[in-house]
């Protein structure tokens, strides 16, 4: 079977790779390229699909025939203005990770960074004292003085393995250590679970700390999910903070954002702010109090400004603790400033040292945020506007403090950026800054064609990019105004573009799981999907951020990927994540009399359901090989062909496998990989 994934994935890559492969050719749209110079446009449902696979993570069922309901030009609105959509539903899922509504220094205090635990080991801060808060910091703490003794046993014996150390100095582990410490026992275990919810959590975080830790990992699936049954959202978190308040931050950041990309009306809003997170690219793992502060650069930052005016997105990000923290601005310091001459002065320097100034964030600023790197700006200006950028810091960025302007760390004297005299005036001259970079043409052209690289095509007209960048310049930045001028393009509706980009991992799966309709209990197994892919959440370490062109995504090893997941979900093999593809309506009496459905009639029933577009008929016939070939392997082609009266419970269980795999299939091939 493996083999025959590889040779499928071939021939999807072969497909992916150009506009138009192999198994995506069809009489429409090979009229469509030989009729190019036509002023020709999509029509009818067609234009439906491409709104829905450009400005939404992919349509679910029932999405085409809303739209039709309100049309094409009023739904596009309604986008525009998220905040006139019905987002209850949206509400009532995220419900459950209430400690994302909580701000950075609150979500800090009650679940630690390691860094703020190491802080409390060394006497630095005081952890709370009681209740829950105080188990899950006494819990943190423990794992921490592991750890340090660990290491420092582990250092120990390196030196005295180098000579450095004498074999009596290094420390000895006695032989008759102490065994680890025991999880409750069975029956202990049982009464605990027994209890009222709230009598239940008091009960487990007042174990003693090593019997706490030994018992939540010993605990079996079924009892995880008894221990937590019929607790309110807090309370569940405190109970996945006991093993690791780090993790679940960085855990229900990433489910949070899944389940608004999954399920949101505002599409064009989600699908914005995921524009922009990769825009203004922040890495997760940039250090350990990052998770928190993402938590607010989503939610506070980017997703309120996706469709307004870029310079006010620019100027929150710049203020934001991650992108200060990430590009390293918060530690950037004037070489001239009083905290440098001061700094000299302790250390008996003969000079001022200008290590202090750190480019990062000013060369990214406007290589990546703004005028693009052709943008017209040398080095010398990039190490101006790093001076000009100086003192922008932050209070106590392990806490969770927010930005400050620290006037001693700032580089004082005019300065010579962009052609310009910059004249010293504190905060303001970045805020000027800031103003400049975002009314510039260069910045106008750049967002422009990043914005039409995303939603239109990987090597966008021209003309279309001039007529977005001047939308930008004459409305200020507004990028819902510049996402106007792209969809009321003749250019965006025609016929070649349609099914012309390959999806990245993030709108593959997405998709995917939006079209099947799945009832998900469980985000973790997508995102894993999604770091098996390549595109791991927040996972760009790079300031570049993900390429949104196909090339960076087709690969037959990326491919065999893709249809491994595509079948994995399609069949329940995801944890949590379950969908169902056998008709409703299928009586006994009905099965007694037709027979099982065929793979024909099967994925005629399906194709509409997930690739609503409809499959060439090149690829359907090369579904329906693949689905033989991959049910004669496993044994099943005998009993879906037999011509006695089957077994109606069999019946249904070969219908469901068949249905299962034909779903995975469909959601390989090169037209849903599309979009």
């Amino acid at each position: 079977m493996l083999l025959a994934k590889q040779a499928l994935a071939s021939a999807l890559c072969v497909s992916l790779a150009a506009p138009y492969g192999v198994w995506a050719e069809t009489p429409a749209r090979t009229a469509a390229k030989r009729l190019a110079y036509q002023a020709g446009q999509m029509q009818g449902d067609q234009r439906i699909l491409h709104a829905l696979n450009r400005f939404t993570f992919g349509p679910r069922p029932g999405d085409v025939d809303a739209v039709r309901g309100i049309g094409l030009e009023a739904w596009f609105e309604q986008q525009l203005h998220p905040q006139a959509l019905d987002l209850s539903d949206l509400n009532a899922r995220l419900a459950k990770y209430s400690a994302m509504q909580l701000n950075e220094e609150a979500l800090l205090a009650r679940f630690p960074s390691n860094a703020l635990v190491r802080q409390a080991i060394d006497g630095k801060i005081t952890p709370p004292k009681d209740g829950v808060d105080h188990a899950i910091w006494a819990d943190a703490i423990a794992r921490q003085q592991v750890k340090r003794e660990e290491k420092k046993q582990a250092e120990a014996a390196k030196a005295a393995q180098s000579g450095t150390m004498t074999p009596d100095a290094a420390p000895v582990m006695a032989s008759g250590e102490a065994p680890a410490t025991e999880a409750l026992n069975q029956a202990a275990l049982n009464s605990l679970l027994d209890l009222p919810a709230d009598a239940r959590l008091a009960q487990l975080t007042a174990l003693p700390q090593p019997v706490l830790d030994a018992t939540l990992k010993a605990l079996r699936p079924i009892e995880r999910v008894q221990l937590v049954a019929g607790m309110a959202p807090e309370q569940k978190e405190a109970v996945a903070a006991l093993e690791g308040p780090e993790r679940l931050v960085a855990e229900e950041l990433i489910a949070a954002r899944l389940t608004r990309e999954l399920y949101s009306a505002a599409q064009l809003q989600e699908v914005m702010t995921d524009f922009w997170l990769n825009h203004f690219n922040v890495f997760l793992r940039k250090n350990e109090t990052m998770p928190y502060a993402l938590v607010s650069y989503e939610r506070d930052v980017i997703r309120p400004r996706a469709l307004g005016r870029f310079e006010d997105l620019l100027e929150a990000t710049a203020h934001s603790p991650a992108m200060l923290m990430y590009l390293d601005n918060a530690e950037s310091m004037g070489p001239d400033s009083f905290v440098a001459e001061r700094a000299a002065r302790r250390a008996n320097a003969k000079k001022k040292a200008p290590e202090g100034l750190n480019e990062n964030y000013a060369r990214e600023l406007m290589e990546l945020h703004t005028v693009g790197v052709n943008g017209g700006y040398t080095q010398a200006d990039v190490t101006e506007v790093a001076r000009m950028l100086t003192g922008w810091t932050l209070e106590r960025p392990q806490r969770g403090g927010g930005f400050i302007f620290d006037a001693d760390r700032h580089e004082p004297g005019t300065k010579h950026a962009l052609g310009l005299k910059w004249k010293e005036d504190g905060e303001t001259e970045g805020r000027d800054l800031l103003h400049y970079l975002a009314t510039r043409p260069q910045t106008a052209q750049f967002i422009s064609r990043k914005l039409a690289v995303r939603f239109v095509a990987d090597d966008p007209p021209q003309a279309l990019v001039d007529r977005m960048a001047t939308t930008y310049l004459q409305s200020g930045g507004d990028i819902a105004e510049v996402l106007r001028t792209l969809f009321h393009a003749p250019e965006f509706w025609t016929p070649s573009l349609y099914h012309a980009k390959v999806k990245t991992p993030l709108e593959y799966v997405l998709s995917a799981a939006r079209a099947s309709d799945v009832q998900i209990d469980n985000l973790r197994p997508l995102a894993n999907e999604l770091r098996d892919l390549g595109m791991p959440m927040y996972g760009c370490v790079p300031p570049t951020g993900w390429d949104a062109k196909g090339a960076t995504w087709v690969s037959t090893g990326a491919l065999v990927d893709r249809m491994n997941f595509a079948l994995n979900l399609a069949a329940n093999r995801l944890p949590g994540v379950t969908s169902a593809w056998t008709m409703n309506d299928t009586s006994v009496g009905t099965m007694i009399s037709t027979g099982a459905p065929t793979p024909e009639n099967e994925e005629a029933r399906l194709e509409p359901m997930l690739v609503p577009g409809g499959l060439s008929e090149t690829t359907r016939a090369a579904v329906l090989q693949q689905f033989n070939q991959q049910m004669t392997q496993a044994g099943a082609a005998q009993a879906l062909n037999a011509s006695v009266r089957p077994n109606l419970r069999a019946m249904s269980t070969q219908t469901e496998r068949q249905d299962q795999v034909l779903a995975g299939l469909l959601l390989g091939s090169p037209e849903f990989q599309r979009r």
